[in-house]
């Protein structure tokens, strides 16, 4: 996948933003949700490669960076929670998007739920 397919790809995604917040750093592009501002996906150029960070369940980023050498533990982010995907490695298409949409709803904001109010 190409970066400006993957960015398509995250601005197909429902109420996606794609956002270049850094004024030096015209390379990045934060992937949000719209409503919340909250970032999915951060979009950058390092070591001549397209990198892109993705919040994950700790547990899963951890069988991922098994799984796949071109996933690693998050550059300039938690690294518990976010993994770096190179996107000319090893990953194929279906699961960056796959990682792309877990980070998307990991992201979201919770739902309320409503208070009981004990009887008695």
């Amino acid at each position: 996948m190409t970066r400006r397919a993957y960015l398509e790809f995250c601005a197909s995604l429902p109420g996606a933003v794609l956002d270049q917040p850094f004024e030096a750093d015209f390379d990045s592009v934060v992937v949000r949700h719209g409503d919340t501002r909250k970032w999915f996906a951060l979009v950058t150029c390092r070591q001549e490669q397209t990198w892109i960070n993705l919040k994950c369940d700790p547990m899963d980023a951890i069988l991922l960076r098994q799984t796949y050498q071109g996933v690693i533990p998050a550059w300039h982010m938690n690294k518990e929670h976010w993994n770096t995907v190179i996107l000319s490695s090893d990953v194929p298409d279906w699961a960056l998007e796959q990682m792309t949409r877990a980070s998307f709803d990991l992201t979201q904001p919770r739902k309320k739920t409503a208070r009981r109010v004990p009887h008695g």
